[in-house]
């Protein structure tokens, strides 16, 4: 008789439990969620000029290393929005411009960077990266995905348009229909880069045709913080 209700306590808490995990993001949410975020990164822009200039500039496994940290940085934003930072950068012009500028300060220098070392091209292979360049590579990229306004703009613009408030926990909802554009960033960005990563194998022999590569990438590097520095993003 003493496992009669411990059986039916177990039957209970599972009607509780399930009901609620249904609820808290539907097939509709992702769906609809996905449906836009398709449309906002699929189509090249300043995260695609940022990987095809890594790629160029320093080859296949740099650029899906970049795309990585991007992909991190960009969540990273929505984890940040999730727990209270959005509404501060709402209000705070100060706050935002300052992680806007710090974000162009830095893909302007990783251009200049690029454009020095394109001056160094020869027509040999690339070297092998250590462990120190591939770190290098995600933290890159992670600063650069962090920083991007428009990674905030899409969690606090975009994202919160497909939170179902009846189902409570916005939060939970936030992050996870926040890995939608996490792996249909990590998709669309690893394909350009693997793209790019071709064309630079090909230039590769010459050492000519490798050099405007390389000064290429580091000119696309550059493009994305005078693009960021023109553009008027604001969550």
């Amino acid at each position: 008789m003493s496992g009669a209700p411990r059986a039916v306590a177990k039957q209970n808490a599972a009607r509780r439990c399930r009901p609620y995990t249904q609820e808290v993001i539907s097939l509709t949410q992702i769906g609809a969620t996905a449906l836009a975020c398709v449309v906002l990164i699929a189509l090249p822009g300043p995260s695609v000029m940022f990987v095809v200039g890594r790629a160029l500039t320093f080859g296949r496994t740099n650029a899906v290393l970049s795309v990585l940290g991007n992909a991190i940085g960009c969540y990273l934003a929505g984890v940040a929005v999730a727990l209270g930072l959005g509404p501060l950068l709402e209000r705070s012009e100060f706050l935002f411009q300052t992680i806007k500028w710090a974000g162009i300060a830095y893909l302007i220098w990783l251009g200049v960077q690029a454009l020095r070392k394109a001056g160094s091209v020869t027509d040999t292979a690339p070297a092998t990266t250590g462990s120190k360049s591939r770190w290098e590579a995600i933290r890159t990229g992670i600063i650069v995905g962090l920083t991007n306004p428009k990674s905030f703009v899409l969690f606090t613009a975009v994202v919160p348009q497909f939170i179902n408030p009846a189902a409570g926990n916005t939060t939970l909802q936030i992050l996870l229909l926040g890995l939608i554009p996490l792996f249909i960033g990590l998709v669309t960005d690893t394909t350009w880069a693997l793209l790019a990563s071709r064309a630079r194998a090909w230039l590769a022999r010459s050492p000519r045709r490798m050099t405007i590569a390389a000064r290429g990438g580091g000119i696309s590097i550059l493009g994305v913080g005078v693009s960021l520095a023109l553009s008027d993003t604001r969550p």
